[in-house]
């Protein structure tokens, strides 16, 4: 496969998700990530995947059985044809895990667009989860939403993502100099590496996630309704930000604290936005310290 960046590892795929279906017939990926104890679904952010959190749950292995989703659109969930990237479908995802994989409320966590789809799903389905930890969901301010963003900033960017390589070392090298992911841990970029991309059958590889795909998860994201119903959320949860992330306040996660019956926020230190993949192991501590509160 050629040379790695250094410092990081392309990873050898041992992973074979097994699939649920989603109310809409979305087949939706599921993987087994380990450990022992209750279960913990974890969801992750838009352009990434389910495999991405393997470092998280190797933190969180001992107190949690974690398991993971691709969420539709993204690693080995097929967006089938016509289907549309509203966040109440991301919502239903989740809920298809839990469902289908027999969990009798679960703890959830999850990483921005993830975040944000484990709250839908519980204001979906009141009980599904015992308590959720929520790193920097996704959820714009109003109870009003302002509707489809099109063509936003990260949409743009998303629609100019490369999505084919030489190889996953090619693949690897380039996304280990680019920021946001030269900040990722290691395993995590040599996880998001591995299971993001598929093999061409021409020697080449290609990413699994689809940049219009991905850009429409962030069109969708000012079109949903999980502010104005955060009142509904009932289970303990945790909104999370990443000391480092600009405009990701503690006073900003004390806003949609402020309007859960059971909610408390919290500033990760050291961290940015993509704090569940730069630390996990901080990350997980601090998920660790609530999920043992919420008992």
């Amino acid at each position: 496969m050629g040379e790695d960046a250094p410092g990081v590892r392309a990873m050898t795929s041992t992973m074979s998700p097994r699939f649920v279906t989603a109310a809409d017939g979305v087949e939706v990926a599921v993987h087994e990530l380990g450990g022992q104890g209750p279960p913990l679904v974890l969801a992750h952010a838009a352009g990434f995947h389910g495999a991405v959190f393997a470092p998280l749950a190797t933190e969180l292995a001992a107190d949690f059985r974690c398991v993971s989703l691709d969420g539709r659109g993204h690693g080995d969930t097929v967006l089938p044809p016509g289907t549309t990237l509203d966040w109440h479908g991301l919502a239903a995802d989740v809920l298809a895990v839990v469902e289908g994989s027999g969990l009798d409320r679960p703890y959830g966590f999850g990483h921005s667009s993830g975040g944000t789809a484990l709250l839908m799903a519980e204001q979906a389905r009141p009980g599904t989860f015992g308590a959720i930890y929520c790193f920097e969901p996704i959820i714009i301010p109003s109870d009003l939403p302002p509707g489809a963003d099109t063509g936003n900033r990260l949409a743009t960017q998303a629609r100019r993502r490369r999505t084919t390589f030489a190889s996953r070392a090619e693949a690897l090298a380039h996304y280990a100099a680019r920021p946001p992911f030269d900040t990722l841990a290691p395993a995590a970029l040599g996880a998001y590496v591995d299971h993001g991309f598929v093999d061409t059958g021409d020697g080449q590889v290609r990413l699994k996630c689809r940049p219009e795909d991905e850009a429409a998860v962030y069109e969708s994201a000012t079109a949903h309704d999980a502010f104005a119903r955060l009142g509904e959320i009932t289970c303990p949860v945790t909104v999370a930000c990443g000391a480092l992330t600009p405009g990701c306040t503690g006073d900003r996660a004390f806003a949609f604290e402020d309007r859960m019956p059971a909610g408390r926020s919290e500033v990760v230190p050291g961290v940015g936005h993509f704090g569940p993949l730069e630390r996990p192991d901080e990350v997980a501590a601090s998920v660790r310290r609530f999920f043992a509160r919420s008992g």
